[in-house]
């Protein structure tokens, strides 16, 4: 018997835009009024800078690290606030949680740094309804594509693999990662692929369990 259900954030409780606007386009945006370039200029140097760290690394999480690396002297948190109206749940969330809270333990496992997670919980209401909220990164100076992030979320939960299901829309740091411990998992996907646990949105989700 399931006892607990494990989310990602973005991507699958939260629309991925908001991240995306943040990182994408406020800090380039930042960045070309510092140093008086254009916008499509400066999205190419950070995307590249993003990418030369990889998304496997602390860094490419830590907003802090970043707006510092390039000098700029706007906070994180008035970035956060800027783009703030584009937090949105995605489909089907409130009305799914609120059926699953009642049969499960339900928690939040994301590589958002914290200053993430608790906006977009913050502003879409949904903290309630979790009894942990773990950033990978910020809380356990991990990466959810490591197998000891799984391990130790189920050492501090107090239960077995077996006990916990987990849904994220990373195929790899949310799917294979966690199945290769034992751990059913799920993987939110828009783009029409085809997988025995692939999921095109969290009502599916229902159903499966």
């Amino acid at each position: 018997m399931k006892k607990i259900i494990s989310f990602d954030l973005d991507g699958t409780l939260v629309d991925g835009r908001y991240g995306n606007v943040v990182w994408n386009h406020g800090i380039p945006e930042e960045y070309a009024k510092k140093y008086s370039i254009s916008f499509d200029d400066a999205k190419e140097l950070i995307i590249n800078k993003y990418r030369a760290v990889g998304d496997a690394n602390l860094l490419w999480y830590d907003i802090e690290y970043w707006l510092k690396k390039f000098q700029l002297t706007i906070t994180a948190q008035t970035l956060l606030d800027r783009f703030e109206s584009y937090i949105r749940l995605c489909s089907h969330v409130p009305s799914v949680l609120e059926k699953l809270r009642g049969k499960y333990i339900l928690v939040v496992a994301s590589n958002a740094a914290r200053l993430f997670v608790e906006k977009e919980l913050a502003s879409t209401g949904i903290a309630h309804h979790f009894t942990h909220i773990i950033s990978a990164t910020t809380d356990y100076l991990m990466v959810k594509k490591e197998e000891r992030f799984y391990k130790k979320l189920c050492q501090e939960l107090n239960i077995l693999p077996h006990e916990i299901v987990h849904v994220g829309d990373h195929p790899d740091f949310d799917y294979e990662t966690p199945m290769s411990l034992g751990i059913e998992s799920y993987c939110v996907s828009s783009d029409g692929r085809l997988h025995e646990n692939m999921i095109h949105n969290l009502k599916e989700l229902l159903d499966r369990l």
